[in-house]
């Protein structure tokens, strides 16, 4: 492959393309069709390819799905309550409010899949409650946001899992399950980042609840927390798959935030299904591209090469994943993660299998790397989202989530040495791999 190849110069123009402000969905497509101009094959084949993927993948049905599940339980009451919830449990201890951050995105992790659907959402309340009365400096109060944000698609659901399931055909169920025990692993590490912050800075205590008032709340809470048992007992007991759980997540959200709590109008049901077709079209045209772009790839024989490539340097698969940590960790700072997920994770899936590496494994490794990269500066979505949330600097936010990055890469490690971590709970539930 020289620069003046078919490919070289296809990927000059998607590149060119995407800093002039092209959607890089429609940067891919626009670079695989100048591909197949120069290389004299078939222009259809774009057509072609974006026909099989976009229409015989069921799977891609979950993401839509998940998202307008997210919105429904935003416009409704369902936050509140879960908020209230985590207060009651967690909110009397010293920077107890911040440790209901924590609370809440393992919670919520079980209903969206979605980190920018957990940020977006409660993150906007915790961002209010916590700098009430000035309790917690705003830029700390939004880092923290982001921080947690990340545990949403570690734990199931997660559409960064359903589309690392949809390259790689690995089992979405047990790939949801690989996922459990490292999100606890981050969230656990955040509580102790927040529990040395508030000792440090001397956060206040929250004024305790009534242990007369918490069954109250709970029972008032009570639909909200059933919603990650019905999604994922209706998965695992074989009664729905991952898609059709998704649609019964969205169902679910709806009944109850307009059945039960009566807290959604007409206009905000419109509001959100029109907010999810946005997310949703966004995503697709990401998917689009990415297939398209992957057919080029696997043209040019570009996983091979790489494959053959590593080969050479005799990697080991402890370090192979190591190097996949450093490469995903790196492009997290600069790139987009479904991009990174539905382009560069492809070329290295060939290497992986060759290697003997498990799936599931390498599944939960790239995502979790990825959501990293989402409060990664400098393109870290999650920094820009809290800071337009917050109306605080981007520097001030990057300082406070550095505790929490380190911590969560110190997660990464301990996830990456010992695949069990991932792996006991798919095999305890009747994994092979």
């Amino acid at each position: 492959m020289t620069l003046a190849s078919p490919f070289s110069i296809s990927i000059v123009a998607m590149t060119i393309l995407a800093f002039l402000g092209l959607p890089i969905g429609h940067a891919m497509i626009a670079g695989s069709i100048v591909y197949l101009w120069l290389a004299g094959l078939d222009m259809g084949t774009v057509a072609e390819q974006l026909l099989n993927g976009m229409y015989t993948n069921y799977i891609i049905l979950a993401v839509p799905l998940f998202i307008l599940a997210a919105e429904l339980m935003n416009i409704g009451s369902m936050t509140e309550r879960l908020l209230r919830f985590c207060n009651a449990i967690v909110g009397r201890f010293r920077g107890g409010l911040a440790q209901v951050n924590v609370l809440q995105s393992i919670i919520f992790a079980g209903m969206s899949g979605s980190a920018i659907a957990d940020a977006a959402g409660t993150g906007k309340m915790m961002q209010i409650m916590m700098t009430a009365d000035g309790k917690y400096r705003a830029s700390y109060a939004a880092a923290l946001t982001a921080a947690t944000a990340v545990i949403g698609p570690i734990i199931p659901p997660s559409i960064p899992v359903i589309l690392f399931a949809l390259v790689s055909d690995a089992s979405i169920g047990y790939l949801f399950l690989g996922g459990v025990i490292p999100g606890l692993l981050m969230a656990g590490a955040q509580m102790l980042i927040v529990a040395w912050a508030a000792k440090r800075e001397n956060f206040p205590f929250e004024k305790p609840t009534p242990l007369r008032e918490i069954p109250g709340i709970t029972w008032r809470a009570l639909p909200t927390l059933m919603m990650p048992i019905v999604l994922l007992g209706g998965i695992y007991s074989g009664a729905t798959t991952p898609t059709e759980a998704a649609a019964v997540a969205a169902a679910y959200a709806l009944i109850i935030s307009v059945l039960l709590y009566r807290s959604v109008s007409f206009r905000d049901f419109y509001t959100s299904v029109l907010a999810s077709a946005r997310t949703s079209a966004s995503i697709g045209m990401l998917i689009a591209g990415a297939l398209v772009f992957n057919y080029v790839v696997t043209v040019e024989n570009i996983p091979e090469s790489i494959k053959v490539l590593l080969q050479a340097w005799d990697l080991s698969p402890l370090g192979f994943l190591i190097m996949v940590n450093i490469l995903l960790l790196l492009l997290g700072c600069l790139l987009e993660g479904t991009t990174i997920l539905l382009v560069v994770v492809p070329v290295l899936l060939p290497t992986a299998k060759a290697l003997g590496i498990d799936m599931v494994h390498f599944g939960i490794v790239v995502v979790v790397n990825i959501m990293l990269g989402l409060i990664t500066p400098p393109y870290g979505l999650l920094l820009f989202v809290m800071t337009r949330i917050a109306e605080v600097p981007i520097r001030d936010i990057v300082r406070d989530v550095m505790p929490f990055l380190w911590a969560m890469i110190a997660s990464l490690a301990l996830i990456t040495l010992f695949p069990d971590l991932v792996l006991w709970l798919p095999r305890l539930l009747g994994y092979q791999g």
